[in-house]
């Protein structure tokens, strides 16, 4: 797919692995290696990923990378964390390093590639001061694009205690994006069903992300930030198949439902949220784009991951393109 100047493809959903990371978390990695079968590994703590190759892939290699995304019609990415290392059991001081260590190598990728590449904060969340400093500094003094946080960092994304860092985040003008880990606390993943068929994966991230509209709805950070821009992946979890019943609760007499939601409805703060494509199919985009509309949707690729499409991903999304550039550069704030 070629190229259009006016209405550039924008991927805001594309994990990277920095070499110059590795071991910046000290004792808990991230660390690469080959087991004595060959199979490559990826540790982070006690954690070891098995059978994935970062070494020599788009991951790690912004060559093969910049090749892939010229191949698969791509012209921006914005790159993002590995959900893997988030590293929130870290002790705080040694998650602020790493964070420091990571948005720096950052940087450096995405000003050796401009107009190509852009960057997400990693940020410590076990110390919100830390990760509302570490935000400003990435912002302001490196040029890095966006705040990246898991669906859950230490605390529901309702928290109170988290006010100060959504304040931040508007008051720095940039989005913050949320993606789940598959990191449970002995592993992944805390529900020993989701061990099976890759369920942490395929159930477990749509749950979490759930989750995590439901405390942003739910639990008023939409309505007490309402300048805040927040970007779920893979289409907001399953909301799009839930939001009536969602609404059904808000509508219905409950003790927990707060007078806003009563006034305004879920449907209202749906739409407040911004949401990315990948979601696998045409019926499942079609049901997002019923239930959210397209104001606030922008194309998202997972890209390299197990689960990207290349080309094919860029195809699916052909009919709303303009929708989805447009999109993105008012999300990213490009044209600032």
């Amino acid at each position: 797919m070629a190229a259009d100047p006016a209405a550039p493809v924008i991927d805001v959903h594309a994990h990277a692995v920095l070499p110059m990371s590795l071991g910046a978390a000290g004792a808990a990695g991230p660390e690469l290696g080959t087991a004595p079968d060959g199979t490559p590994f990826y540790r982070v703590g006690d954690y070891v990923l098995r059978g994935v190759r970062y070494e020599g892939s788009a991951f790690m290699d912004v060559d093969v990378r910049i090749a892939a995304m010229d191949a698969a019609g791509i012209d921006v990415q914005l790159l993002s964390p590995n959900p893997i290392t988030y590293f929130g059991d870290l002790e705080p001081a040694a998650a602020a390093a790493y964070a420091r260590s990571h948005n720096d190598a950052l940087a450096e990728l995405v000003r050796a590639h401009p107009g190509r590449l852009l960057g997400a904060a990693q940020l410590p969340m076990q110390d919100l001061d830390a990760a509302i400093g570490e935000l400003e500094r990435s912002v302001r003094e490196v040029g890095l694009s966006a705040a990246y946080v898991d669906t859950d960092p230490g605390r529901t994304l309702d928290d109170p205690a988290l006010d100060a860092f959504y304040e931040a985040v508007v008051d720095l003008d940039v989005p913050l994006f949320v993606h789940p880990s598959p990191l449970g606390s002995t592993g992944p993943a805390d529900d020993p069903r989701l061990r099976r068929f890759d369920l942490d994966l395929l159930l477990g991230f749509a749950y979490d992300e759930t989750l995590a509209v439901a405390a942003l709805v739910f639990g008023g950070v939409l309505e007490r930030h309402p300048r805040l821009d927040v970007c779920l992946s893979h289409g907001g979890g399953v909301t799009a198949y839930v939001a009536g019943r969602f609404g059904r609760a808000a509508a219905v007499p409950r003790a927990w439902v707060p007078e806003f939601l009563r006034e305004h409805g879920v449907e209202h703060y749906l739409r407040r949220l911004w949401l990315d494509t990948h979601v696998h199919s045409r019926e499942s985009l079609d049901l997002l784009t019923g239930v959210a509309g397209t104001d606030r949707l922008v194309f998202g690729t997972n890209f390299a991951g197990w689960d990207a499409g290349g080309a094919h991903a860029v195809e699916e999304v052909a009919h709303l393109a303009p929708v989805l550039s447009a999109n993105a550069r008012r999300l990213l704030r490009l044209d600032r």
